[in-house]
């Protein structure tokens, strides 16, 4: 089987060529990539990055401080919307696709259907991102099907809560935020009765740290009294937000990346993913779900892949960061090993700093032993983030997002490193990243021992280790060691094999040659039980030694 390796990029930033950068400014002023920006060339070079899946964040229309009005797409008010841009999880149409990123905005749907023809003509599977939480303040749907009624169409904004309600409100409470919203607007933004704020604020007056552009969808939850759900009858938002993801899968779409999942209850998944599996069986689901609690019940609800956040995530960073032992990999991946198949392991994606901000390890070099474990080391799924594989830093002050350590998703942008990848214009050190990327992305995808062996992890036995990480995987006749040193120095190590390795994995005792993959040099190894293997590893490097077996 295909090792599945998603490429997350940002549509709005990554085809933009213009380097005026400023602060704030509007997309006259600093320009916006399109769908069109992924020709066939473009989604190649994905693809022989190593990539299976490419996951176009933001396509959907959400709120902006941009004029469509000549669309006839409605004007947002600016005091509720998160930058110039907008946040792309602040929808303001379910079923439209973002203006900014069309060509010719009337006709930006078939855009969009261009880019899924395009993008499984080079290979590559797509996905797109389902926010079911929340919405724009100002959500009003103008592309919505004949005969769908609009989210909120239809509630009673006098009760608080109703199972039958789309929205949460305030009864009698108009919406006064706890700040000043305001930037010298005319007219201010009314909202009477106030609705519940996305991030599970059921009041009138959410803060500068809320996510105040949103408001909360119901799904039959009464949080006012405490989280009893009413699921029967079944809430017209499941009806509402099922009709929503079949409407795109029925684009040939092949994956939702599904924003917050874990706020919205397991029981809705379960009845929607059933939906879309009857008639869409292809169609995979990915959750971002932060609590390890909850991660087999959302899986038992129809998800594919969880993110691996408050583990490996979390782990991954400190040992990059020499705030933990590599060790703590192992415990990392022991917590959620009935499930791994299902987890989803990352460095980077458009939430977390960037691996080479000054927030994190300020290099992308730093980050290659923890890329390189977290490729090879299970058959689970792998995403990387547009410009991680350049070690792009994300220091820039766009304007809403400040300088922060991650790419903006709020405003309007060009990326450094992606600008000069496209001229041909890269550092000798960020060819070298982009490199070991590409060469590591693929070994994962055409090593058997990878895509379809059993791993097994060596540092039980090797407690002397305390920054780097050694495992084998085995698959058919092939045996792979893998090392990584997260040290900043090169370093000679004994790495232990115990008995049981031999055992396990069907080792023999021999003199074997190993070939490195990652440079190919070839070395002599004796492989005896409960003996040791002298390895020298470079800086912040890795090896990744193949042995024919038989």
């Amino acid at each position: 089987m295909d090792k599945f390796i998603i490429y997350q990029v940002l549509p709005r930033l990554f085809g933009n060529r213009n380097t005026s950068r400023q602060e704030n400014g509007t997309i006259a002023e600093n320009g916006c990539g399109k769908l069109n920006d992924f020709t066939p060339a473009v989604l190649k070079q994905i693809s022989t990055l190593g990539a299976t899946h490419v996951w176009f964040t933001g396509v959907i229309r959400h709120a902006t401080q941009t004029d469509y009005s000549q669309y006839g797409i409605p004007v947002n008010h600016p005091a509720i919307v998160k930058g110039r841009a907008g946040s792309p999880y602040a929808i303001t149409d379910y079923y439209d696709i973002d203006p900014d990123l069309a060509v010719h905005v009337e006709q930006r749907m078939e855009e969009f259907e261009q880019l899924v023809e395009r993008t499984h003509k080079a290979g590559l599977k797509m996905i797109i991102d389902f926010v079911p939480n929340h919405v724009a303040r100002e959500y009003h749907s103008i592309c919505k099907p004949k005969g769908v009624k609009d989210l909120g169409q239809g509630d009673d904004p006098q009760m608080g809560f109703s199972p039958q309600n789309n929205f949460y409100y305030c009864p009698g409470e108009r919406f006064t935020p706890y700040f000043d919203l305001y930037h010298g607007e005319e007219e201010p933004y009314q909202e009477e009765p106030a609705k519940a704020t996305g991030n599970d604020l059921f009041n009138n007056a959410p803060g500068r740290n809320d996510w105040y552009e949103t408001v909360k969808l119901n799904y039959g939850v009464d949080y006012y009294a405490g989280r009893v759900g009413y699921f029967d009858p079944i809430p017209n938002t499941w009806k509402k937000m099922t009709a929503i993801l079949l409407f795109w899968a029925s684009k040939n779409i092949d994956a939702f990346r599904c924003d917050m999942a874990e706020m919205v209850p397991a029981e809705f998944w379960a009845y929607a993913t059933a939906k879309v599996k009857k008639q869409y069986p292809h169609v995979q689901f990915i959750g971002e779900v932060y609590n390890p609690a909850e991660y087999r019940h959302y899986i038992a609800s129809g998800f594919d892949y969880l993110y691996d956040k408050v583990g490996m995530y979390d782990t991954m960073r400190a040992v990059i960061c020499h705030q933990a032992s590599a060790s703590a990999i192992s415990s990392a991946w022991q917590q959620t090993d009935d499930i791994r198949e299902h987890m989803l392991y990352f460095l980077e994606n458009h939430d977390e700093q960037r691996v080479a901000s000054d927030f994190f390890a300020a290099s992308g070099q730093k980050g290659v032993p923890g890329m390189v474990a977290s490729v090879l080391m299970q058959q689970n799924p792998f995403m990387l983030y547009f410009g991680e594989e350049y070690g792009e830093k994300g220091m820039d002050m766009e304007g809403f997002s400040g300088n922060d350590g991650r790419t903006t998703i709020f405003d309007y942008w060009s990326v450094d490193t992606i600008c000069r990848a496209a001229w041909k214009n890269l550092t000798d050190e960020e060819q070298q990243l982009y490199d070991i990327h590409k060469k590591v992305l693929n070994l994962a995808r055409k090593e058997k021992a990878v895509t379809d062996g059993v791993f097994f992890d060596l540092m039980y036995v090797n407690s002397h280790l305390d920054r780097q990480y050694v495992f084998l995987r085995r698959a058919a006749g092939e045996l792979l060691l893998v090392a990584v040193n997260f040290d900043d120095r090169p370093v000679s190590i004994g790495v232990n094999i115990p008995a049981h390795a031999f055992d396990f994995l069907g080792i023999k005792e021999k003199k074997y040659t190993a070939t490195d993959l990652l440079n190919g040099g070839k070395q002599s190894l004796l492989l005896q039980r409960d003996g040791c293997v002298a390895l020298q590893l470079a800086a912040r490097g890795a090896s990744v030694l193949k042995i024919k077996l038989s």
